[in-house]
């Protein structure tokens, strides 16, 4: 049986909290615009996101902390995962690092009108809502697909859990394609179509893993009955 990973020490904890610091910086260092306020928007929102996060499972939920820090292949995850992971930390970085450079830094995108960049940053508080909330809802919200038998898993039903079966991902679909509206990127929205793919191929095998695996989730896969997007799939 895989054993339950510990609590992050309190070392770790800070690493992980100074380590989001980066992340304005890298998107104003890759635009070459310092002054770039909508780069600075993003870095901050998603600095602080992060921080906020890793704050507070450190405080309310640490188990559910050293879970999604598992290491790849440490949680007797399918293979097919260990795949999907990979896929999303390439695509994930190539959205990261090209929307400074394709809106601001080359200008491979004419500018987006100041509606698109409205909504997308309300799709970025929308989609951090949702991801924070799958979080804080869900202790069994692993990075990885797999069961938690030393964790004692148990289906979720109550909160963002009785909009879609994986409001995580919905969170996610919507920061992908918040960050380029915001930003004002083509390629950061063409990036973010294909992190879509990938989110929606892995929620197939993820739902088909828990149904077969997990007490009661085929009768929750009844009663919510959509993935992703409400009343879409």
């Amino acid at each position: 049986m895989v054993e339950a990973p510990s609590r992050p020490s309190f070392p770790t904890y800070v690493l992980m909290l100074v380590s989001q610091l980066v992340l304005p910086i890298g998107v104003l260092w890759l635009s070459g615009d310092w002054r770039w306020l909508e780069g600075w928007i993003f870095g901050l929102w998603l600095s602080f996101f992060c921080i906020a996060t890793i704050h507070y499972l450190y405080v309310h939920d640490p188990a559910l902390l050293a879970e999604r820090s598992r290491r790849p292949g440490t949680g007797g995850e399918p293979l097919w995962d260990r795949f999907a992971m990979a896929a999303i930390g390439v695509v994930f970085l190539a959205w990261f690092a090209l929307m400074p450079l394709d809106a601001r830094r080359f200008h491979w995108s004419p500018d987006f009108p100041l509606g698109l960049k409205l909504a997308g940053l309300g799709l970025l508080i929308l989609g951090s809502f949702f991801m924070y909330r799958a979080l804080a809802e869900n202790t069994f919200a692993s990075s990885m697909v797999r069961l938690q038998p030393e964790r004692r898993q148990r289906v979720i039903t109550s909160g963002v859990y009785r909009v879609v079966r994986h409001p995580m991902y919905m969170g996610a679909i919507a920061m992908m394609l918040g960050g380029p509206l915001l930003l004002g990127s083509r390629w950061g929205l063409t990036i973010g179509g294909l992190m879509i793919v990938v989110l929606a191929l892995r929620t197939l095998g993820e739902d088909r893993l828990l149904a077969d695996r997990l007490e009661g989730y085929e009768a929750y896969r009844k009663q919510v009955r959509y993935r992703l997007i409400p009343w879409v799939w």
